[in-house]
């Protein structure tokens, strides 16, 4: 029987009672209560169901963006080194998920009873309790999956010079420590970024709480700081700058295949961040979110390419792909707090700023073979800073903007130095040790003979090499003899 038709013939059960006498109404209406009860738990469990299902298809669509990284980044190097990124990837998710399972969750979100610290977590090690909320399961697998993404970002920038063991000592730190503390500060509801104060408002230590939806900031921003520090530190590849045309991406498809992987993963880590999805309003709201998650991304991408041709006067594929890349980081942050057309100016500068520090690295001779902090260092920056620039709270979809008279932009500026500082001093402080300790950068000699010869079985990425084609001779011409004319004899 249904709940609605139960609740009918309770209803007339009530009128019938009532014409009975007192008695018979009481225990009615106690039954109408228990149904009302009953129905109201069906409810909660079909809603704990939705969100639960909507988390976990999120998250498998943002753990997905691994594939993406691991294509884009098996492109941008050189055929010998092939095997050696993808190793690093998959080092990135194991080990990444493992710290995130001991210790990055309890930092990032194991807020402690009482008056919770400001600064980080410090309870949940090990997934402990979790089994009085088992909401928590759903949030470790989709928060996981973000934590790993930000460490990724920073395999790409150190590719073909960088030792596994270097790079996975750094990895660990990342997913246990630096990133889940930046995470703790804007998502765990308790940090200095974003936490509620006695009047029930939410607030941070530099003024209205900080806004990011997606993680342009706590995520991107984070993995492009570790890019660039470990660039730096790591050096540029021997002969990087001596002869750049030997340093070209090995297989344009893969890069352009790995960008679209990312962007359909991006349709996890924007709309997914709605955490829930049982009310018209979430539904509205990761519709909002899908629109500007796709129109960012185009504008950026087309005017990267077109900036390229006019630059540099060829049309450049890998730029239209990193360019992509740029308006999604952009977008990230305010993909739920904009509307759409400004979605589109905020892509389209993100752009600009992409290119702008593609080109001032390369001036500068650092050397980020996927240009991994121009990406998500730069336009992590451009995509938190536009939160508070665009976003009108007058239209109730959470913008606080100054062009609309808000006070979002201190907020948003503050938690920008403060992650910039806190990513850049710890990565500093890991990558110089390891540097000196002849841990970090492999030998000229493995870099002159590759990663996956040196140190992979089997020694090459793909099975068999297509041998250059021969040079095509022209054929000789021909050449036509004339016959002798005939010796006319004198008579």
């Amino acid at each position: 029987m249904s709940a609605a038709l139960q609740i009918t013939l309770a209803i007339w059960c009530i009128l019938v009672a009532t014409a009975l006498g007192h008695d018979g109404c009481t225990t009615v209406a106690c039954q109408l209560a228990d149904l009302k009860k009953e129905i109201g738990d069906i409810k909660a469990d079909h809603g704990e169901a939705l969100d639960t299902i909507w988390m976990l298809l999120a998250g498998m669509l943002v753990f997905f963006m691994h594939a993406g990284f691991s294509l884009l980044e098996a492109g941008s190097v050189r055929f010998k080194n092939t095997q050696n990124i993808l190793a690093k990837n998959l080092l990135v998710v194991t080990v990444g998920f493992l710290c995130w399972y001991a210790v990055g969750w309890p930092v990032a979100y194991g807020t402690t009873d009482g008056n919770p610290n400001k600064f980080m977590g410090f309870t949940e090690f090990f997934a402990a309790r979790f089994w009085d909320d088992k909401t928590r399961f759903r949030n470790w697998f989709f928060q996981g999956a973000f934590c790993a993404t930000g460490c990724t970002i920073v395999s790409g920038s150190m590719a073909e010079r960088t030792q596994l063991k270097g790079f996975a000592i750094y990895s660990t730190i990342m997913t246990s420590f630096i990133y889940p503390v930046v995470a703790y500060w804007g998502w765990s509801g308790a940090g200095m970024l974003n936490y509620t104060n006695d009047a029930g408002e939410g607030v941070s230590a530099f003024g209205p709480g900080y806004m990011d939806f997606a993680g342009s900031g706590i995520v991107h921003l984070v993995g492009g700081v570790g890019a660039l520090v470990g660039s730096i530190c790591v050096g540029a590849r021997k002969d990087r700058w001596l002869r750049e045309e030997e340093f070209m991406a090995h297989s344009i498809p893969f890069v352009v295949l790995g960008t679209f992987f990312l962007w359909f993963g991006w349709y996890g880590f924007n709309p997914g961040s709605t955490l829930s999805m049982k009310s018209a309003s979430d539904a509205a709201t990761a519709g909002l979110v899908a629109m500007n998650t796709t129109l960012a991304p185009c504008v950026a991408g087309l005017l990267v390419f077109v900036l390229r041709f006019f630059v540099q006067g060829y049309l450049d594929v890998g730029g239209f792909c990193n360019g992509i890349l740029a308006g999604l980081v952009a977008i990230t942050a305010g993909c739920a707090f904009v509307k759409p057309w400004e979605a589109c100016i905020i892509g389209c500068i993100g752009g600009v700023f992409y290119q702008v520090a593609s080109m001032l690295l390369k001036k500068i001779k650092i050397d980020d073979v996927v240009d991994a902090f121009p990406v998500h260092g730069v336009c992590g920056i451009w995509g938190v800073l536009a939160l508070g620039l665009f976003g009108n709270k007058d239209e109730g979809i959470g913008g606080n903007g100054l062009f609309y008279g808000g006070d979002q932009l201190r907020v948003q500026v503050m938690a920008v130095v403060c992650i910039i500082a806190w990513v850049g001093l710890l990565s500093t402080l890991i990558f110089v040790p390891l540097k000196f300790a002849n841990c970090l950068r492999l030998s000229d000699a493995y870099q002159e003979k590759g990663a996956d010869i040196m140190k992979h079985s089997p020694p090459k990425a793909y099975i068999a090499e297509v041998p250059p084609p021969e040079p095509v001779k022209q054929p000789e011409p021909v050449v036509v003899e004339k016959e002798p004319e005939p010796v006319m004899s004198e008579v």
